[in-house]
């Protein structure tokens, strides 16, 4: 499989490393992270005006029509600024399950406004298993529904405009509904987290009443939406990890070469150099499961590309990606000396990151055994 970036894809990641330098820098991500919201509104609108908000959405509903290669060196590129703005949750995960889940007329109700940046989209508990019906359920009502749950952990659901609820009817079919935060019996409520730059918020539905507009998808082809849409996000997510890993090398080193001690930078030390290189082998190890991962995606859905063969590229980008987060934060610590753990100087910021990250869409144990299961137990092993 070639991994190359072709000319269009590699100034997508051009303009997106000038814009987010200059937009997303160190103490704009801080400020932004404090702010009531914790949105970096004039980034979200700079990011909305070139069509990132659409990038994998379609032309027909106001995005770009691109693969999911493109989406995943977009959030690459977010992750290396930790910018502070719903892309993850809106576009990755609302976006693309309203896209693989929702009939042409509710993709018409609510896409547009998706692509366009003017609204933000959340989807409720993302971590939550394709057999789990979980504690939230709907009951029919004369064409109406009445909704009743819990979703504990739900990614920029305080700052959204639309909440996508899943829940299980009284028959057990999968059903999805769009939701406005502001009905009548639905509470949204921040959570504290490690990472200051993506909010949690916990939603509870007390008997909500919806009206027939509201369900967007159901059944069958729900629940294999889900599950086409989880594979997507869980490779942009592992593409914003494999920024993160990133960007603590990028940090690492220039600091070893600031850093003088006794009479010379550390980045002469041999150990610097080691540590710096077992970095970089970690990064490019992520990135190239990260880009197979993503190129198999577009495969899929351009040509029904093998399910299996999706599913392990998948799983072996997410845990690559995870742990070279993981690594390479806490070796930025390290390498920064002293100074590595305070407030003032960026490491924490990006282990906070690379600690809350591994929890979503489920911890590395999970996909690792989704790995061991295609090897151990398929009919070649």
């Amino acid at each position: 499989m070639d991994l190359a970036l072709d000319h269009d894809q590699r100034l997508i990641v051009d303009t997106a490393e000038r814009l987010l330098a200059d937009a997303a820098s160190s103490s704009a991500t801080r400020a932004a992270a404090d702010a009531a919201d914790g949105i970096d509104r004039a980034l979200w609108r700079q990011m909305a005006a070139m069509g990132w908000c659409g990038v994998h959405l379609p032309e027909a509903q106001g995005g770009l029509g691109l693969g999911i290669v493109e989406l995943a060196l977009l959030q690459e590129q977010l992750g290396r600024r930790l910018a502070c703005v719903p892309f993850f949750d809106s576009v990755v995960l609302a976006g693309t399950l309203l896209r693989e889940a929702a009939d042409a007329q509710a993709q018409g109700r609510w896409l547009p406004a998706l692509a366009a940046g003017e609204s933000i989209a959340a989807l409720a508990d993302e971590n939550r298993s394709d057999n789990d019906s979980g504690t939230a359920h709907a009951t029919p009502d004369n064409g109406a529904w009445t909704l009743a749950g819990e979703w504990p952990r739900t990614g920029s659901a305080a700052q959204a405009d639309l909440l996508l609820l899943p829940a299980r009817g009284t028959d057990g079919e999968a059903l999805l509904f769009a939701v406005a935060p502001t009905v009548q019996g639905l509470q949204v409520k921040e959570r504290p987290t490690i990472d200051r730059t993506r909010r949690l918020a916990a939603v509870q539905a007390r008997g909500v009443r919806l009206d027939g507009h509201a369900l967007v998808a159901r059944g069958p082809r729900l629940e294999a939406a889900v599950r086409r849409a989880r594979g997507i996000a869980a490779v942009a997510l592992a593409a914003e990890q494999l920024g993160v890993a990133q960007q603590c090398l990028t940090m690492s080193v220039a600091y070893a070469k600031e850093r003088v001690q006794f009479g010379q930078p550390i980045a002469a030390f041999q150990a610097v150099k080691h540590r710096c290189a077992q970095m970089m082998v970690a990064v490019e190890g992520a990135r190239s499961a990260v880009y197979g991962a993503a190129a198999q995606c577009d495969t899929a859905v351009d040509a029904g590309g093998d399910a299996a063969a999706l599913d392990f590229h998948t799983a072996l980008a997410r845990v690559e990606a995870t742990e070279a987060a993981q690594f390479c934060a806490q070796e930025a610590i390290q390498l920064h000396g002293g100074v590595g753990f305070t407030w003032e100087y960026d490491p924490h910021l990006y282990f906070k990151r690379a600690q809350a990250s591994s929890q979503r869409l489920a911890p590395v144990s999970v996909w690792c055994e989704r790995v061991a299961a295609q090897l151990l137990d398929g009919p070649t092993a």
